[in-house]
């Protein structure tokens, strides 16, 4: 199937939320008009974003310099992240790149917080979470940075990188008096927790693919549901047509049965 014109993805999650549906199902419509069928068939399927996914995508959209120091901060954090797993980290470090990843976010959450819901309401504290979660999700996930940077989230991400964005673990300080058997001790102890941590983020990893893989097989039968109570409705309508033609038809034969009897039976007087 076709794409959705690029151009248009990009207006449509630019609008205002509830703007949306009317939005798309417009351009839908326009495209089809022209013989675009595929490409109408793409629009009509763009999720709606939640509140939560437009706020971040207002936010990104209004702020693109706040944006790029998040991707910087994120690049930065990961990298510091990786370099603990890898044993040749401090914690200094990574704690500097989490803080930085940290104000990157809230930067753009502020942004966030100074929008209205459709209905001319603040945001409430739990879309303002979600819209944090996603930021962090966005600065070290490349797959949710594409959709976050492109200003087209629908729906709201959970941090998946390695220490889930915000909460980077802090290694303690080993003083540079310790024997070096207590500072290998810490420095497996470190690499063991960060193992840890990796491995819970990949488990929550599969269960949200395994919920997206569940969602995209609903919306699937849903569509295939929606086709056939269509395909019914189309023969049930051709069938009430042709019942209804019937009925003609037999009304029709009725009449000329009956100017037939009466034909004859004027025959039959006259030949007496």
């Amino acid at each position: 199937m076709a794409d959705a014109p690029d151009d248009a993805v990009d207006r449509l999650y630019g609008v205002a939320l509830d703007e949306f549906v009317p939005a798309r199902d417009a351009l839908a419509r326009e495209l089809r008009d022209e013989g675009r069928r595929g490409e109408a068939a793409a629009v009509k399927a763009l999720a709606k974003p939640s509140v939560a996914a437009w706020a971040v995508n207002q936010a990104v959209r209004t702020q693109r310099g706040a944006a790029r120091e998040l991707w910087r901060a994120g690049d930065d954090l990961a990298a510091a992240q990786a370099a603990v797993l890898e044993g040749r980290g401090s914690g200094a470090d990574l704690r500097a790149a989490g803080e930085r990843e940290r104000k990157a976010v809230e930067a753009l959450v502020g942004a966030a917080r100074g929008l209205l819901t459709s209905a001319g309401r603040d945001l409430t504290e739990a879309t303002i979470e979600r819209v944090r979660d996603t930021l962090h999700a966005a600065a070290i996930d490349p797959d949710a940075r594409e959709d976050v940077a492109a200003g087209r989230v629908a729906r709201e991400r959970v941090p998946q990188g390695l220490f889930g964005g915000a909460d980077a673990p802090a290694p303690a300080r080993t003083p540079a008096s310790r024997s070096r058997p207590a500072r290998d001790r810490d420095q497996a102890a470190e690499r063991a927790e960060a193992a840890e941590r990796a491995k819970a983020v990949e488990r929550e990893r599969a269960v949200e693919r395994e919920r997206a893989a569940r969602e995209r097989a609903r919306k699937q039968a849903a569509a295939r549901v929606a086709k056939a109570e269509r395909a019914l409705a189309g023969a049930e309508a051709r069938a009430a047509q042709a019942a209804e033609r019937l009925e003609e038809a037999r009304g029709r034969e009725r009449d000329a049965m009956q100017a037939l009897a009466d034909a004859r039976a004027e025959l039959r007087a006259l030949e007496r």
